[in-house]
């Protein structure tokens, strides 16, 4: 998977206005601490999150990426005549149907002459709505195109809470599943990209390689279980661990080939941006890839997992605080529950 002719011209978030620490979340877990035995500081002990962020009650995740596109192309100057696809890629969604995109459409004031949609794939939806996009590009049936998302984790991690509390059955053990679902945060991502003869940045995309192992989908599945739970708030089961070992197992072969579609090696690469789990998924990953740690800019100790939107937001502020050189040669190293891994490669 090679390109040729598109760019990353923007990429951009938006951070939620409300902190939330872990020792917040395990203060309101005492009572479930105290009759396991569980030590306080155990959920920043074991993930590094010392907080995540919150929108406000309510927020859906449409009107959030509506300003994301809004604030991104007002900053980048592009105009938006040029826009020709608009994808949702998020987990969130207002809705199952019409498409959260067409709300972001209408709301953004993007051309009729759009493909308009949401693709929905875990934590790896917006780098796959990068490809679809990119391909489109690279074809020249459009000349730009966004992706968007935004992820609202406040009713997963107050439900799971709540559920955490209302348990008696629950055990040292049977909690384990339950933790990955209290490092979950807020926030939106956008990435804009273009035809090369569009550009004015010249931040080529410059492909990439993908990579499955759908024997373990089973690992991490989340949604609304309204009849179980009592109310609309979506949960999550997760075998952390093994979703850890398994995730890396994966993405070892992912950045193989990603190497030799780009012609690079490990030397080549200035810097990586990584789906941001927690601190022990980080320290394993990059070691198993051959990568310093000193390449990659982690934002999961205060924004939490922030599902499809935490690598490019990752991205993004690593704009804002100017880390990227020019003509550094940065890896996206994506993985995603089902499992799934897509791994770009850019040159800024």
């Amino acid at each position: 998977m090679r390109y040729e002719h598109v760019c990353v011209e923007a990429v951009s978030c938006t951070l939620p206005p409300h902190v939330v620490t872990s020792d917040e979340l395990e203060a309101r877990l005492a009572p479930v601490y105290d009759r396991l035995g569980l030590p306080a500081g155990r959920l920043e002990l074991m993930t590094g999150i010392q907080e995540r962020r919150f929108f406000d009650p309510g927020t859906l995740p449409g009107s959030i990426s509506a300003q994301t596109v809004n604030q991104m192309l007002d900053e980048s100057g592009f105009d938006r005549k040029h826009i020709g696809g608009l994808i949702h890629g998020s987990v969130c969604r207002d809705q199952l149907e019409p498409a959260t995109a067409s709300g972001v459409h209408h709301a953004t004031q993007l051309p009729q002459n759009s493909l308009v949609l949401d693709v929905s794939n875990a934590c790896l939806g917006l780098l796959n709505g990068m490809v679809f996009l990119a391909n489109m590009i690279e074809m020249g049936q459009i000349r730009a195109g966004i992706v968007v998302g935004t992820e609202v984790g406040r009713d997963l991690v107050e439900g799971t809470i709540d559920d955490l509390l209302e348990d008696s059955t629950l055990t040292r053990k049977s909690i384990k599943n339950h933790f990955a679902s209290l490092t979950i945060g807020s926030g939106s991502a956008a990435i804009l990209l273009c035809d090369r003869k569009l550009s004015k940045t010249g931040h080529r995309l410059l492909g990439g390689s993908f990579q499955t192992d759908t024997s373990s989908h089973e690992l991490c599945a989340g949604g609304v279980e309204a009849q179980k739970h009592g109310d609309h708030r979506p949960r999550m089961q997760t075998d952390s661990e093994s979703l850890l070992v398994a995730g890396v197992n994966l993405a070892i072969p992912t950045w193989e080939a990603t190497k030799t579609t780009l012609g690079w090696e490990n030397e080549d690469v200035n810097q990586v941006f990584t789906h941001q789990v927690g601190k022990a998924h980080r320290k394993l990953l990059l070691d198993k890839l051959g990568l310093d740690p000193a390449l990659d800019y982690p934002t999961v100790e205060r924004l939490g997992n922030t599902g499809a939107a935490a690598l490019p937001m990752a991205w993004a502020l690593g704009i804002q605080d100017q880390i990227l050189q020019d003509d550094a040669k940065i890896a996206l190293l994506g993985i995603g529950s089902g499992l799934n891994s897509l791994m770009l490669g850019v040159q800024w």
